[in-house]
């Protein structure tokens, strides 16, 4: 059984509040204008939800993984990208240096991370090297005590905006004795010369989330802005990006909670033939279809949610993970369109929340490793020896 504690409701509660106070009001013109509501970030911050899981000596709660999860999940029931934001923001940003980062690089960037006054990127994705993140072309040269980085980036949240401090990027910086690359992470501090966040994206959905291409044009970092150990680059981004499968999930949760709640209210509210659509049962069943994939996505998200927090074996930890994100993210898109379906001509106007989620969940089977990634490891974790 993986039922949440009374305290992970009762904080559920606040964040909801929150949610409904100070982002569903204004998510829809955010979405218009492709705004990011860099004041409303800092007010996440302000109630401590990027500090959910850091430790206290860094302005954080030292919580449990969970909170952040139900975090996430409250969030992304009204606006998917201030979820997705919180979820780079902690999983991409804060975990890599808190994990992997020396005393001095913690004390450096975490604390203002924490608080919410800063967000930070992670520089994985390349033009030619998207699910195969091992292609990076990237290159950084330690030249007299200085990393150079030469290269781009692209689809990077929390990369460009004004409150931005740093990106942690992969580059090749030699070659390993089997001939493969040597991949080793850095952190290149915003503004460095030669450090561009190009011209934002126009994406289909998440309007309201900052991403950008990144290009790297003899860029000086100190040597010390070397992320963990020379050449573990690859392994560390890997291993982040477990936990943020889960996230993912989460985030993908709270999207068909939020297609749930929205369609039991149309349905008990719009007439035809002399009735609510709701009882109808072509209406009727699929609703209690969003039902079904809730409480499954839910439980499949909180147990990898619980099996991080309990320190589970890795391997069990990234199986689960996998399983979690695919069913969750499949299952949001479906309740997407089973939204937009039971709103009828409403669902297909912009005016109605159901399409802008319709175009905010295609890209959670995509971001943090694609579905056909995640039936790859799945499959691995079966034994079999799938490419």
């Amino acid at each position: 059984m993986f039922e949440l504690s009374r305290e992970h409701e009762e904080f559920r509660r606040v964040v909801r509040d929150f949610a409904e106070a100070e982002i569903a009001p204004y998510a829809a013109q955010w979405d218009r204008d492709h705004h990011f509501p860099v004041d409303v970030v800092q007010k996440m911050g302000d109630l401590g939800l990027f500090g959910l899981t850091a430790p206290e000596e860094y302005g954080g709660a030292g919580g449990d993984f969970t909170s952040l999860c139900v975090a996430i999940e409250e969030l992304g029931r009204v606006d998917q990208s201030m979820g997705i934001t919180l979820e780079a923001g902690v999983g991409l940003g804060i975990n890599p240096i808190l994990t992997y980062g020396s005393d001095e690089q913690r004390q450096q960037w975490l604390p203002d991370l924490v608080a919410g006054h800063a967000l930070a990127g992670f520089g994985l994705t390349e033009p030619g090297a998207g699910s195969d993140a091992g292609a990076t072309r990237t290159r950084a040269e330690l030249v007299n005590d200085e990393w150079v980085v030469n290269g781009s980036k692209q689809f990077i949240t929390n990369s460009g905006s004004t409150i931005t401090s740093l990106v942690t990027v992969t580059a090749r910086t030699g070659e390993r004795a089997d001939g493969k690359p040597e991949i080793s992470a850095i952190i290149v501090p915003s503004g460095t010369p030669g450090f561009t966040a190009e011209k934002p994206y126009d994406k289909l959905g998440w309007h309201a989330s900052d991403t950008h291409p990144l290009s790297f044009d003899g860029v000086h970092v100190p040597a010390q802005n070397l992320l963990g150990e020379r050449g573990r680059g690859y392994a560390q981004f890997l291993a982040t990006l477990d936990d943020g499968r889960v996230a993912i999930a989460a985030l993908a949760v709270g999207l068909i909670q939020g297609c749930l709640d929205l369609c039991l209210t149309y349905a008990g509210e719009r007439q035809t033939f002399g009735g609510p659509i709701g009882r109808k049962q072509g209406v009727a069943f699929q609703i209690a279809d969003l039902e079904v994939m809730l409480h499954a996505s839910r439980l499949l998200t909180y147990r990898a949610a619980a099996l991080k927090d309990a320190g589970a074996p890795v391997k069990q930890f990234k199986q689960a993970a996998a399983i979690a994100k695919l069913y969750t993210s499949e299952s949001a898109v479906t309740a997407t369109r089973i939204a937009t379906q039971v709103f009828g001509g409403y669902g297909f106007m912009e005016e109605y929340p159901v399409a802008r989620f319709y175009r905010d969940a295609k890209i959670l089977e995509i971001g943090e490793g694609t579905s056909e990634v995640q039936r790859m490891l799945i499959a691995r974790g079966l034994g079999l020896p799938v490419e």
